[in-house]
Formats: structure tokens, sequence, C-alpha cells
């Protein structure tokens, strides 16, 4: 079973030389601290930078230097600024070939909610409404269960959507899967996980081709 940075190493992966990258808050963020060294990646934020490094070293940090989730971020050599309306015609415009984002449900057939519980104080949509729209590249990074052990990779969505059928991948600390026209393909399980372990997380249909390998970090 994978803790939340195995998570970020394995869709790490995922990440191809030349990508233009969109991390969402929460795990997706640690993403960039795993990337392989010998690849040239672009990673983007909506409130306005272009190059964002790894976190900063404790200590090091610069307070005006955060990303969208007000989190203190590192700048590559080369970064650029700008204001949020140039940043979301980057995310608009489909000039972000990458788009990875938490979620606290999705759907068999790719739908997504990750910004609302009804009844709890929320900061609000940011740009995941924008993203999940105009991404063609969509993984998400989530644990497999809630808190309570129930499932969280549905049939159908319970929470207010965000986006509908644009997931493609799912990276939880169990599985990887990819979104098919026919439910959850599982294509990976976490180390120590048994497929009768996923099978019995998954509240979706779950399908099984052959023997699943084990992920590889």
């Amino acid at each position: 079973m994978l803790d939340k940075n195995g998570i970020a190493k394995r869709i790490a992966q995922e990440v191809k030389d030349g990508y233009y990258v969109n991390l969402g808050i929460g795990i997706p963020t640690l993403v960039a601290n795993y990337v392989r060294t010998d690849i040239s990646v672009e990673f983007q934020s909506e409130n306005g930078i272009l190059g964002m490094g790894p976190f900063p070293i404790e200590g090091k940090e610069d307070a005006d230097l955060i990303n969208a989730g007000k989190q203190t971020i590192t700048a590559l050599p080369g970064a650029s600024y700008f204001d949020s309306a140039t940043s979301f015609a980057m995310i608009r415009g489909r000039h972000v070939d990458l788009t990875i984002l938490g979620a606290m449900e999705v759907s068999e057939n790719g739908d997504i909610a990750n910004w609302k519980i009804p009844g709890k104080m929320v900061k609000g949509m940011g740009g995941a409404m924008d993203l999940v729209a105009s991404a063609e590249n969509i993984i998400v990074a989530m644990m497999h269960t809630n808190r309570k052990g129930e499932a969280k990779l549905l049939k159908r969505c319970t929470l207010p959507l965000t986006g509908v059928g644009c997931v493609k991948k799912i990276v939880t600390n169990l599985a990887v899967l990819e979104v098919t026209n026919d439910g959850f393909l599982l294509l990976e399980r976490a180390p120590g996980v048994t497929v009768d372990e996923i099978i019995a997380a998954t509240e979706g249909k779950l399908i099984i081709k052959g023997a699943v390998k084990e992920m590889s970090i």
C-alpha cells in the first residue's frame, strides 16, 4: 500500500519530456519532487507561474513565492510570472499537456467531484472547473477509500461534480486504473496489495484482464 508520496512517485512516471503540467492542490503538488531529472518539464500554476520546482528546503522558503494552494514553492531558472488572466488563457487554450488533480470521488465513467462537500465550508472552486473543461489528459491522485473505509471510486458520484467524463487515469494508494467506456480497468496494484483488496474497496465496475502487475516505484 502506498502513502501520499508513493502515489506522487507513481504519477511522476506519467510525466513526459517537454510536458507542460498543472498540479492541483494536495497530493498532486508532491509530483514535482519526483519527476526524472533527465527530462525537461514545466509546471504551471493558475495563480500565475510557469516553471515551478520542488518544494523548498525548510528554512529556505520565500513567503512571496506560492502556488495556487498558497504553499511556498521554488522556481526553476527561466521561470516566468504573469497575471491569472494569462494563466487561465493557457489553460483554456489547451496549452497544458497534463493536469494532475486530487478528488473526493470519481465515477466509473470519469466524472470527478473534488471541490465541495455540502454543508461544509470550502474556499471555492478555484481553477478546477477550467482545468477539467479544457484539459485533454487528466490524472487523479487520491486515496482509494475515505476515512470511514468507504469507496471513493463509484458507479456515480454523490457529491457536486467538477467535471463530466474527463478523468483518464487514477492512481490511488491501492492501484493504478484507467477509465474506459466499460468502467475502471485495473492496470497495476500497489506493493503488498491483492486484487481482492482492490475489488473490496471499489464500488464502480472494475475490469480485470489477466494477471495484474505490481507497481514499480
